[in-house]
């Protein structure tokens, strides 16, 4: 009896040093799902640094949005900075892409610019979030020159679309030869990126709208 009492306690011993051991826990963390939803807790991250920018918006800020932990933050997210730019990317997407449809599906420049200062009233005062535009706000008293420069590119972007097409009518006769499509194109941007502070400043769609609709009186006609 004895024999067999000491064979099975080897056994368990065994047993509970082989749990213990780091593999054995790696293995068992590494297999262990997430407790939380990845894209739910992302888009809560998007309405943080939407509504708060990328300085002022602390770690601690983003556990709390997004209801999980530092750890589980930085193993999903990697660090702030790279949780930002995959912000930005889905923002870019979910909400930010009216203005790149815009140009891909309407006929003309003057039709695109058109169609998106007008989208823009609507996006930038929709209900139930953050008003006003992602990419124009978040660098706002931003002490990291990287993310200021990304958004920064990004902008730029938008407005050198603009005049690529504005170029593109110029050539085909659709607006006249003497137009200036840097101008007119640089115009736009200021367009849009005012009418995103106003939205954060209170103004309603139908006065984003009203402006819209000043805002294209002053493009010429081929």
């Amino acid at each position: 009896m004895s024999s067999v009492r000491y064979k099975m306690h080897s056994m368990v011993s065994a047993q509970e040093n082989k749990a213990r051991s780091p593999s054995a826990a790696g293995q068992r963390g590494r297999g262990r799902p997430r407790s939380f939803d990845r894209e739910t807790a992302l888009e809560k991250a998007i309405m943080a640094f939407w509504e708060h920018g990328y300085e002022a918006t602390s770690v601690s800020d983003l556990t709390r949005a997004m209801g999980i932990g530092a750890p589980s933050l930085y193993s999903a997210f990697g660090d702030k900075r790279a949780l930002f730019d995959e912000v930005v990317q889905v923002y870019g997407v979910r909400y930010g892409s009216f203005a790149g449809r815009a140009l891909a599906e309407e006929p003309t420049a003057r039709a695109a610019v058109e169609r998106t200062l007008r989208e823009a009233a609507a996006e930038y005062t929709a209900p139930g979030r953050p008003h006003g535009c992602l990419v124009v706000h978040a660098a706002t008293n931003c002490t990291t020159p990287e993310v200021e420069q990304s958004l920064r590119e990004r902008r730029n972007a938008n407005i050198a679309a603009f005049e690529s097409r504005i170029r593109a009518d110029i050539a085909s006769g659709a607006l006249p030869p003497g137009t200036d499509a840097a101008a007119l194109a640089r115009h736009t941007g200021a367009m849009i990126q005012g009418m995103s502070q106003q939205a954060r400043d209170g103004a309603s769609r139908a006065e984003l709208e009203a402006l819209a609709e000043i805002a294209m009186s002053v493009w010429p006609r081929g």
